[in-house]
């Protein structure tokens, strides 16, 4: 690989993506499926995996704030500016033709602080994100307990408690044999597979919810859910934004685009499969968000899988229950795979950029994997609440990946290619999201400094 490309490929997105050595390096048959390319589905699989992750744990609760015909819209908007925004990258990387990674933009328009700016967004926000998945898994498996109040795991409530499947010890055994054998391919297209397995078993859950909470409706067992938000019972108006940054995490994909985009047979098909990928998520958050809030109402927990350990009134609901845990639980162990690739590329790049190529060093590229494999592990086992994890990373490394960023690439136009109509986007992007982030911060920390008053 040419210094040349090297450069192109780092400050984030990963280093140029796929992590393969070029095509000329390889055998005949290894370059022939290699040149084939990767298919539009197979990319509108990881593009949707990226973004239907633990965030879609966190809409119901969302819902409950918002209620429900506010939490529509803001799906909606979001998702129409998260077009917007990787149209933005997209648009540069098909006029430059050379620079095909989200890192190697920010560092042709704002050089190297551009470039590692990005790439430490990236590592925090993937990092976060990897160990908000384990939490999530921890919980199904072996229970949480919050606010004094104790939820049982499908572990303990087939097996009773035991020491071997405590929090720590079922995560080890998840992390061994379920993602290590996916985290050392190192192709991103070879989890095409386990993608499909992702948005299927996400597809099940959503369908499992729907069904429980329309059979609660007809028994009229379900929870009373608002339409409109209750600005009552000391709840402020500025609470509401609290809400916009777990939505947005939830739609987070620009750092997987241009890996994906690489693999395509037909890069021009990024943009119908981001799109079609955000009607995917739009839809599956909406139901989700919708018949999560109907079954639990305001007892909705941040990670709404916890709620399922106490709706059970006979055998076949305690298997439903658990099978919609378990689906779930399972899809997070398969998007791991995919936040790990942008997330090892870009820790590569900062840490190791002289270096040749990771896919031709392979003990740094196992090393590397490994270490942040038991970083995320030990991080899960310690943290216990996902909401407040949501809530920074939403307001501060998601909110520059996914639209500060990509604006000021607009505006910064090195190439003179940004239309009247992108500045004004770019322009009203960066005020809402900064506004939105800044508003949903002074909320928060009001909010914490009147709990401890109380506590006092």
């Amino acid at each position: 690989m040419s210094p040349h490309q090297r450069d192109a490929g780092g400050g984030g997105g990963g280093a140029s993506v796929p992590l393969l050595p070029e095509v000329d390096q390889l055998d005949d048959g290894v370059r022939k499926g290699i040149s084939e390319g990767a298919s539009i589905s197979s990319a509108i699989f990881n593009v949707t995996t990226s973004m239907v992750g633990a965030g879609i744990m966190s809409i119901p609760a969302t819902f409950k704030v918002l209620g429900i015909i506010p939490g529509f819209v803001v799906i909606l908007i979001i998702a129409f500016f998260v077009e917007v925004t990787v149209e933005f990258l997209l648009k540069y990387t098909r006029h430059t033709g050379e620079l095909d990674s989200y890192g190697a933009l920010m560092a042709e328009s704002f050089g190297k602080p551009g470039a590692v700016a990005l790439q430490v967004c990236v590592v925090v926000t993937n990092l976060g994100a990897m160990i908000i998945y384990l939490i999530i898994i921890g919980d199904v498996l072996s229970g949480s307990q919050t606010g004094g109040s104790i939820h049982l795991g499908i572990l303990q409530e087939w097996f009773s408690n035991h020491w071997w499947n405590a929090r720590a010890y079922a995560l080890l055994f998840v992390v061994l044999f379920v993602m290590l054998p996916l985290l050392v391919l190192r192709r991103i297209d070879s989890l095409r597979h386990a993608s499909a397995i992702s948005i299927l078993l996400a597809v099940l859950f959503v369908v499992l919810c729907s069904g429980m909470a329309i059979k609660a409706m007809c028994e009229g067992k379900t929870q009373k859910a608002r339409l409109l938000p209750d600005l009552g019972h000391g709840a402020s108006f500025f609470d509401l934004f609290t809400t916009i940054p777990v939505i947005a995490t939830a739609f987070g994909c620009h750092v997987n685009v241009h890996p994906i985009r690489a693999e395509l047979g037909r890069p021009l098909e990024m943009t119908l499969a981001v799109r079609i990928s955000l009607v995917l998520c739009v839809a599956i958050y909406f139901a989700v968000g919708l018949f999560g809030y109907l079954l639990f109402g305001d007892s909705i927990m941040a990670d709404m899988l916890v709620n399922f350990d106490n709706v059970s009134d006979s055998l076949i609901s305690t298997l439903l229950n658990d099978i919609v845990r378990l689906s779930y639980a399972i899809h997070l162990m398969l998007v791991f795979p995919v936040m790990n690739f942008s997330l090892r590329a870009n820790v590569d790049e900062l840490l190791f950029s002289k270096r040749p190529l990771l896919a031709t060093d392979s003990t740094r590229f196992l090393s590397l994997t490994c270490v942040l494999l038991a970083f995320t592990y030990m991080a899960a086992v310690v943290i216990p609440n996902i909401w407040y994890f949501f809530q920074f990373m939403g307001t501060t490394t998601v909110v520059c990946l996914m639209f500060v960023f990509p604006s000021s690439i607009i505006l910064r136009d090195v190439h003179h290619i940004s239309t009247v109509r992108d500045r004004i986007l770019a322009i009203l992007v960066i005020i809402l999201a900064v506004g939105t982030s800044l508003i949903a911060i002074t909320s928060n920390v009001f909010n914490y400094i009147g709990k401890q008053r109380r506590v006092v």
